[in-house]
């Protein structure tokens, strides 16, 4: 049986409304550095479907999409990015929000995802995470963002079950990084952090093979 391929990636970590997406968005911007957030995937499956309507009836109440229902959409989702290149795993790190959110997840994801860095984002002021969700909700129009008793849980959901997820890896590849700024400042921490791992992934990388001519 052939192996099956991991992919290397660093996860952007942290509570609802630390910036993870807005993060991740920039940073995919920057050639080297592909973007996955698993919210987003969600977000873009069509509502009248089963999967969709499955999807809603947990984000409405700001609880976790069960695991497996989790794992099946988002591994959907990053094949169909691999099949239209505009993930291409030999030449980008990919960053990934949203996913993992319990140990469940972050052990099933290593049969595909070889993690080099856990960038955790940190706010310890948590009503202006609450303020920047509900700004959020109003310009996105994001209705897991609009009621404000749905985020307060999702924070006890996160102390509860998310935060668990950053003893399952080495203290060694985990960064923590001061979330509260301007985009462009927290952006600059972040390459701070990631520049090196992308720089290794360049290093690395297999070499394309040499064709030879027939002449």
């Amino acid at each position: 049986m052939a192996e099956i391929r991991r992919y290397k990636a660093t996860l952007l970590f942290g509570a609802p409304g630390v910036g993870k997406g807005t993060q991740g968005r920039i940073l995919g911007q920057v050639p080297g550095f592909f973007h996955l957030s698993c919210g987003d995937v969600f977000r873009a499956i069509d509502i009248g479907s089963d999967e969709g309507q499955e999807i809603y009836r947990f984000l409405s109440k700001g609880e976790l999409v069960p695991d497996d229902l989790t794992y099946r959409i988002w591994r959907k989702a990053l094949e169909a990015h691999i099949a239209l290149s505009s993930f291409k795993p030999r030449e980008d790190l990919l960053v990934l929000d949203g996913i993992p959110r319990n140990l469940t997840q972050a052990e099933t994801i290593e049969e595909i995802i070889d993690v080099r860095k856990v960038v955790h984002l940190v706010c310890t002021d948590q009503e202006k995470m609450i303020e920047r969700m509900r700004r959020r909700a109003i310009r996105e129009n994001r209705a897991d963002d609009a009621n404000e008793q749905v985020i307060r849980h999702r924070f006890r959901v996160y102390e509860t079950e998310t935060t668990a997820v950053l003893d399952y890896y080495p203290a060694e590849i985990i960064s923590r990084v001061e979330a509260l700024g301007s985009p462009a400042g927290v952006l600059r921490k972040l390459l701070d952090v990631l520049v090196p791992v992308q720089d290794e992934l360049f290093v690395n990388r297999p070499k394309p093979p040499i064709l030879q001519s027939g002449l």
